[in-house]
């Protein structure tokens, strides 16, 4: 990769890894159903207007749009409202990689690795570790952990769906997929908010929207997603994808620093020895043993 180019997946990395820390803030006066549905309704307006819609079947964008959009989401925005700390969510989030390995298994009969299998568990006991933390009252509700589970599951189904995009014959551009799924999520996301925190909270967080709440939904919508996914995707379209992929192992690193700088979080011994087998596990998955390979040679 050219430095520039470097550069520009860093950026991206950054502003994924502050994502986490921005919907806290945005939280703080507004529902999380109905953020997340403000989040689709910026990016699919006014861009839906510049971009052509992907050729692909209605089946397939509906499903990648109810999972990777509102499944993933609408739970991660719940988790975040209900405590769960932003820096370990955004490592937590990371764990639909291991979902993905197994739903392409089940799916497309894909055969796993054994690096991927070490790795898988190592993530296991990674993730049992915080739960046991939880458990022991360590500043992790259980229903925000249970949650963000919940939407790295969302995350991978989306990340099947995808697949299945990839195979249709006509590969879709990256922001024609991205700005058209976004109009799937808005509905749900409003009945649901209608739903669970009724009309009047509803009116009342849009009439004293703040200029927090602003600026967090134009960087949801504008900076981390539009902006984001669009640098990621043309830096796919340019080199192999084990050059780029892997550097979003650095997104929960920038997550969890920001949230510790900006938020004043901090982990438990406990908590920060789960985090190091999520994050183990998440290297062993991606890079195998290349570490222990280069050390012998």
């Amino acid at each position: 990769m050219t430095r520039k180019d470097v550069l520009l997946a860093m950026l991206v990395v950054v502003a994924w890894g502050l994502n986490f820390v921005v919907i806290k803030v945005g939280l703080h006066s507004m529902p999380p159903l109905m953020l997340a549905g403000l989040r689709f309704v910026l990016v699919a307006f006014p861009a839906i207007l510049f971009v052509a819609r992907p050729n692909i079947p209605l089946r397939l964008l509906l499903g990648y749009g109810l999972t990777i959009s509102f499944g993933q989401f609408a739970f991660l925005f719940c988790a975040i409202k209900f405590g769960m700390p932003a820096g370990l969510a955004s490592l937590v989030l990371q764990a639909q990689a291991f979902f993905t390995i197994i739903l392409g298994a089940g799916v497309f009969g894909e055969r796993l690795q054994s690096k991927q299998l070490i790795g898988i568990s190592l993530a296991v006991v990674g993730v049992l570790v915080l739960i046991e933390s939880s458990l022991n009252g360590q500043h992790i509700p259980l229903v925000g952990f249970v949650l963000t589970l919940a939407a790295a599951f969302s995350w991978a189904c989306g990340n099947i769906f995808n697949k299945k995009i990839m195979q249709h014959g006509s590969r879709p551009a990256v922001m024609s997929l991205v700005v058209w799924s976004a109009l799937i999520p808005i509905v749900p996301f409003m009945i649901a908010s209608l739903v669970f925190d009724g009309p009047a909270l509803m009116l009342r967080s849009l009439v004293s929207i703040d200029t927090t709440t602003l600026l967090s939904l134009v960087y949801l919508a504008f900076v981390a997603t539009i902006i984001g996914y669009g640098i990621w995707g043309s830096l796919l379209g340019r080199y192999e994808t084990w050059r780029v992929a892997p550097l979003s192992l650095l997104v929960p690193v920038v997550g969890m620093a920001s949230a510790a700088i900006l938020l004043g979080e901090t982990l438990s011994a406990l908590q920060l020895a789960g985090a190091v087998l999520v994050m183990g596990g998440l290297y062993i998955n991606v890079f195998g043993f290349r570490l222990r390979r280069a050390v012998q040679a």
